[in-house]
């Protein structure tokens, strides 16, 4: 007699149920470890400073400690413990005094990231970020080196955004303004920053990079849509890419202008922000915003158009070559010098006005 055929029991669910337990265990053991070593070089900072604060006769040993402490160390322990993390441990100790202040969501080579940041400021909105964004070291230095804390002030409410600066951490953005970063940095998108560049070559390389490009971009952006089709009764219309911000909890509009920018293009934008809000925008959202994205924008046409002092459409520059920091900061002065020249004209037509 055959024995019964017994079918195999699926262990599918149970497979993934121990997959994630696993994933999850193996997550939180790295946590844990990279818990420890900050604090371990955060405790190994103290104490070397601590030394060196001891009187006068510790004072003597100057620039010759950490070079002996390395050899010991070093042979000891490897070579995470040679001068030049030494001196960053202490540097670290130095620029975070206060255990219970110290992000331990963060990793030691974030922490060795952010001791580039010279300004206390800075560098504690930095560790803020990269803590709730969950950004990456890598991440966090690219950020760094796009000067994004300085773009967040140039292009947010001067007044708002200055005393956000003034406090140890910043303050949420409350308006479409003080979202819009410019320029935009793009450099991570591989493209040549030379050479006549085809709008659907930038907006495929953007689909292709898109979790740089959101996070380039800022707070609370969920990518919606591209080339959206928005129709009136005779005509059919296409937005080349569509986001929701949801702290914002609007629909925000992205153009892109790979020509210098046209009053035309302007009037596009304007004509596109004003069909969605009409067409798709719920009862719920806020009023859409547009963008328009491109690598020259005249101010002249800026200034004599829709796009002066609107809170609801932008037009923003993009970069696709990375400038120096000191290239960089020069454009953010001239951007900042260019605005304070603008609200002080404002000012003055106002004092004649009355």
């Amino acid at each position: 007699m055959d024995e019964p055929q017994i079918n195999p029991v699926p262990l599918t669910g149970l497979l993934d149920a121990l997959r994630g337990l696993i994933r999850q265990g193996r997550h939180q053991a790295l946590r844990a470890v990279d818990m420890v070593q900050v604090q371990t070089c955060w405790d190994i900072g103290r104490h070397i400073v601590e030394f060196e604060q001891g009187g006068e006769a510790r004072a003597a040993y100057g620039k010759k400690l950490l070079p002996r402490l390395s050899d010991a160390l070093a042979r000891e322990f490897g070579k995470g413990f040679d001068e030049r993390n030494l001196r960053h441990m202490r540097a670290f100790y130095q620029a975070f005094p206060i255990w219970d202040a110290v992000r331990t969501e963060l990793s030691w080579t974030h922490y060795r990231t952010l001791l580039r940041v010279g300004d206390g400021k800075a560098r504690n909105w930095y560790a803020k970020e990269a803590a709730e964004q969950n950004w990456s070291a890598r991440a966090l230095d690219r950020q760094i080196g796009t000067m994004y804390f300085e773009r967040l002030l140039l292009s947010g409410d001067q007044v708002g955004v200055k005393e956000e600066a003034d406090s140890n951490v910043a303050a949420l953005p409350q308006t479409p303004r003080e979202f819009v970063r410019d320029p935009v940095m793009l450099e991570f998108l591989g493209l040549p920053g030379t050479g006549k560049l085809l709008e659907s070559r930038l907006e495929q390389a953007l689909m292709d990079k898109l979790q740089g490009f959101l996070l380039e971009l800022g707070k609370g952006f969920a990518f919606v849509a591209r080339q959206q089709r928005i129709s009136t009764e005779s005509q059919d219309f296409y937005v080349d890419l569509v986001f929701y911000n949801y702290l914002l909890k609007c629909f925000v509009l992205i153009d892109l202008k790979t020509d210098k920018l046209t009053h035309q293009d302007i009037g596009q934008m304007d004509m596109y922000v004003r069909m969605y809000d009409d067409l798709k925008r719920g009862p719920d959202d806020n009023p859409t915003v547009g963008i328009l994205l491109c690598e020259h924008k005249d101010k002249s046409v800026v200034r004599y158009s829709v796009l002066h002092e609107s809170e609801q459409l932008f037009a923003t520059k993009y970069r696709l070559v990375l400038p120096s920091e000191e290239e960089l900061r020069q454009e953010i002065e001239r951007e900042r010098d260019a605005l304070e020249d603008a609200q002080r004209r404002n000012a003055q037509q106002l004092d004649t006005d009355e």
